[in-house]
């Protein structure tokens, strides 16, 4: 039976450290977090909704297969392989190794002679080898190291994890083959070894970035279908027909633990990227953008009472990280706007906590779909007070927002499911024609 540390339960760690545990394996959780441990090992998450490991992380405890620590001795000491999945964001651009270092840090005493520790924490190129595998094979020089990219969603982790190639790339060829064949004894897909480290931490920094670079383009063309009164969804639609066209959909902004952080860790990896740069600068500045196309459509913004619906990053998911609630929230506040917030998944405690004052009911002159939450597709927008709809993603149906007597404005929608506004004044951006 193979013994398995996780280090770090969070939402990417604990759903892992499940699955393996339901594959067979006997894992040890470690956290420094003591309530997450003590929630694990009464059979309760901590984390949001994860179909598979909800319905076994029970019985996973309570057979003895997975049970958590604070202490990173008795995580690690026994482990034969070690997966290290704690979170590394930047900050102003730049890495912060802050966590994840002091993880390493902790266990690192602890790994046995020919223990295998895997990395599935994005990092920037290089940092397995060098800062990693460095420390810990200055305490134990006879660990094996690799790096493995966690490709999975939070909300269907169990999912993700049976469908993706698993990549990996040791920092020698004795720590590939054993994560190859670590790998290989738990997941059902293609197991990939790929020459090197370095190359297994480019791919998810080339896969994320490459994401928010297209998304980046999608918001331009919203502004310039918004410009010219046209539908930008008809015309992604339209150029997605043709089989060398990928386009993503525009929205209010990009939220979460990787796009909008792993764009700076493959700039910290180089000299520099003005591509990367420029994407980062346009989708960081949609809310704001979102917000004056608001204004104009309200004639002015200072005021009015503003209802944020959706302050999670995206639907179904209970994770604000990097939400673009937050940056819609401080450009209506700048302007003088009244915000308040709902969200299913979220308590008005929660909302609280976040910063964000939660809805009572109030009346409110707009609404601003900021998460594609499913309660939010069924919203019967007939018989409540004429307001403007703002449909930071392209979710609703115009038609029926328009036909229950409102206002409604998506992101680059302009045109002919726009609602007349009565006291509508404003005017679109200018965007100058070559």
């Amino acid at each position: 039976m193979t013994g398995v540390a996780v280090i770090g339960l969070g939402k990417m760690g604990l759903p892992v450290a499940a699955y393996y545990a339901a594959g067979g394996a006997t894992v040890v959780g470690y956290d420094t977090n003591r309530s997450v441990a003590e929630q694990v090992n009464a059979g309760a998450s901590p984390i949001g909704p994860e179909p598979g490991m909800d319905e076994e992380l029970a019985d996973l405890v309570a057979s003895g297969r997975l049970r958590a620590t604070t202490d990173p001795r008795d995580a690690t000491h026994a482990a034969e392989v070690v997966i290290v999945l704690v979170p590394l964001l930047a900050r102003d651009g730049e890495p912060d190794f802050g966590a994840i270092d002091a993880a390493v840090a902790s266990i690192a005493p602890h790994v046995q002679a020919g223990a295998l520790v895997i990395f599935e924490t994005t990092v920037p190129v290089g940092t397995t080898r060098t800062r990693f595998a460095a420390a810990l094979r200055e305490l134990q020089p006879r660990s094996l190291v690799a790096f493995s990219p966690e490709r999975v969603y939070s909300g269907r982790i169990w999912s993700d994890l049976e469908q993706y190639p698993k990549l990996l790339g040791g920092v020698d060829r004795a720590s590939s083959d054993a994560a190859a064949n670590f790998y290989r004894r738990f997941l059902p897909v293609e197991v990939r070894t790929l020459a090197t480290a370095e190359a297994a931490e480019m791919v998810k920094l080339a896969e994320t970035t490459y994401r928010d670079i297209n998304i980046a383009f999608a918001n331009e063309l919203a502004r310039f279908a918004d410009a010219w009164n046209v539908d930008v969804t008809e015309v992604i639609a339209a150029a997605n027909s043709q089989p060398y066209s990928h386009i993503h959909d525009p929205g209010i902004g990009v939220g979460g633990h990787c796009i909008p952080h792993y764009p700076h860790l493959l700039e910290y990896s180089t000299s520099g990227s003005e591509l990367i740069t420029a994407s980062r600068a346009i989708n960081e500045a949609m809310p704001a953008w979102v917000v004056d196309r608001m204004a104009a459509e309200l004639g002015g913004i200072g005021g009015k009472t503003v209802l944020l619906r959706g302050v999670a990053y995206r639907g179904g998911v209970k994770e604000a990280a990097s939400s673009p609630a937050f940056g819609a929230r401080d450009a209506l506040e700048a302007r003088g706007a009244v915000v308040l917030a709902e969200d299913p998944v979220f308590s008005n405690d929660e909302l609280v906590d976040l910063g964000f004052e939660p809805w009572k009911g109030e009346l409110v002159d707009a609404v601003v779909i900021v998460a594609n939450h499913e309660e939010y597709q069924h919203i019967d927008w007939s018989g409540r007070p004429r307001m403007l709809v703002v449909d930071g993603r392209n979710c609703l149906n115009p038609v029926e927002v328009i036909a229950g007597g409102h206002a409604y404005l998506g992101v680059g929608r302009a045109g002919e499911h726009r609602g007349n506004m009565d006291e509508a004044s404003g005017s679109r951006p200018e965007i100058g024609r070559r």
